[in-house]
């Protein structure tokens, strides 16, 4: 029951960013309109991260599974990619090389930010207990 509970609440967040989709005249697809309100929900406390943890845990782990349709489908597109597939493929690879590139050194420097803080707060406490 837990795990249907916190599936309904994703799935009325994710109605919620349909309906912003369909109000907004902006070129946001309703999923980001989602996200963003999720994120909003998370940040503000309207809705605590126990509240949906475990379902956004599975749905992360099938994620991968959920590319198969669209992979497929592009599959029915071939005629038309056909004459831009090469185009399509070099701007798929920099681009999957630039994020990556870019989430490892955001990463880094988040870790070496965080271990900076640490040891100020640890020789602080160090000075302080001297």
């Amino acid at each position: 029951m837990k795990y249907l509970r916190q599936f309904c609440i994703i799935l009325f967040v994710s109605f919620l960013g349909e309906v912003l989709h369909a109000l907004i005249p902006f070129p946001v697809p309703a999923s980001v309109y989602g996200l963003i309100l999720m994120f909003l929900a998370l940040c503000t406390g309207i809705l605590k991260p126990e509240q949906v943890r475990e379902t956004a845990a599975f749905l992360i782990e099938i994620m991968p599974v959920m590319f198969i349709p669209a992979a497929a489908g592009l599959l029915d597109a071939w005629p038309s990619l056909r004459p831009i597939w090469l185009p399509v493929t070099l701007i798929t690879v920099i681009t999957t090389v630039v994020v990556m590139a870019v989430t490892g050194q955001v990463t880094q420097y988040m870790i070496r930010r965080e271990k900076r803080t640490n040891d100020a707060s640890r020789s602080k406490t160090q000075t302080w207990q001297s």
